[in-house]
């Protein structure tokens, strides 16, 4: 059953950034760049989860925000940036990298005083 979930989760995650980034195969080399570096650092859970606060309305649990921490800030301005730049989302930019910004030093706070858990 956890495997299974693992890989539905990852689908979702999968289709959640296809969804919002759907010229992603203009720039191949940044989207290579970008997994190599940031994105195969968060587990497929917090990613959704991360995506989904920024640019919905989740709140994201204390474990990935450990997790969005470690996977560091350069890593997150630029994901997000990079999503909220694609046309059908360029619209409220501002009002993403605002939510970025919050949910990082969100997530900075919580992870100085409550140690990760699982």
């Amino acid at each position: 059953m956890v495997k299974l979930n693992i890989v539905m989760m990852s689908f979702v995650v999968l289709i959640v950034a296809s969804t919002c980034v759907p010229s992603l195969a203009g720039d191949e080399n940044e989207r290579k760049r970008l997994w190599d570096q940031c994105i195969a650092k968060i587990s497929p859970k917090c990613a959704l989860g991360i995506i989904s606060q920024v640019f919905g309305k989740r709140v994201v649990s204390i474990p990935c925000c450990h997790e969005l921490v470690q996977e560091g800030k350069k890593c997150h301005n630029r994901l997000v940036k990079y999503i909220a730049n694609r046309p059908n989302l360029v619209g409220n930019e501002s009002k993403y990298l605002l939510k970025r910004d919050e949910l990082w030093a969100y997530c900075v706070s919580v992870s100085k005083t409550v140690s990760p858990t699982r």
